[in-house]
């Protein structure tokens, strides 16, 4: 099955690896692999993790191969040619092949946009507190994101983000030339805070904070010694 395989392939292991790390034996990851046998919804979802691919996107063509739509009429086969007939989840699966690649190739890139059409990329794996700590561009939160407030300093812009999908908040840096930075989130008593080193071209975001809204949230960056801070109740603090 070109789903499975492709997964498989992005962990880099073989089928004893993944038996090793899975409760599934080698010969029937070769069933599930080679579409023989419908693999059942916990191999699914372990191969997937295994291979840094969203669960959702891929569980939910999973449950859809369980109901395929009516198949379309072969067109006439030539006399003494066979024909080989798959099962219909197999079927079902490949059709929708190509929407997984992009699910998956999506999944494995850190803050890339969900192309049009890939909904089933969008959905986010946590939401609120089950976000908290963690970074917005390893997740779809960066996605919907707003700028809520931004304060401009001498070299670089602070941000404060907020996204309505995950219910959190965090601060962004954009630095106009490298330098070593902090960027922070504060909420009430809730801080978090992020460095980046000057040869880190990448990193902008705090992680971020679980908030209904991003009402008394208060974004940050240090760079270069200077500290700019903005938010939706306070008033940026000028670079010093």
């Amino acid at each position: 099955m070109a789903t499975l395989r492709e997964l498989k392939d992005r962990t880099g292991l073989s089928l004893a690896a993944l038996a090793a790390r899975t409760p599934y034996s080698k010969s029937a990851w070769h069933r599930y692999l080679t579409g023989t046998k419908r693999p059942p919804r916990s191999a699914v979802e372990a191969l997937s993790r295994l291979a840094g691919a969203d669960p959702v996107a891929v569980l939910a063509l999973w449950a859809a191969a369980e109901n395929p739509p009516a198949p379309v009429p072969p067109p006439r086969r030539e006399k003494g040619r066979p024909r080989r007939r798959l099962p219909l989840w197999v079927l079902a699966l490949l059709g929708t092949a190509a929407a997984v690649a992009a699910a998956v190739t999506v999944a494995g890139r850190q803050g890339a946009p969900a192309p049009a059409g890939q909904g089933l990329v969008a959905v986010p794996h946590c939401h609120a507190r089950s976000c908290q700590g963690e970074l917005p561009d390893a997740s779809v939160c960066a996605r919907d994101a707003q700028t809520r407030s931004t304060v401009t300093g001498a070299g670089y812009d602070v941000r404060l983000r907020w996204s309505p999908t995950c219910g959190t908040a965090w601060s962004e840096v954009r630095v106009r030339s490298a330098q070593a930075r902090e960027v922070s989130v504060r909420a009430g008593q809730d801080v978090l805070s992020a460095r980046y080193p000057a040869d880190d071209a990448t990193g902008i975001a705090s992680p971020m904070l679980a908030v209904p809204s991003a009402l008394g949230v208060e974004a940050c960056a240090a760079v270069g010694g200077r500290l700019a801070c903005t938010g939706l109740d306070v008033e940026p603090a000028a670079p010093e």
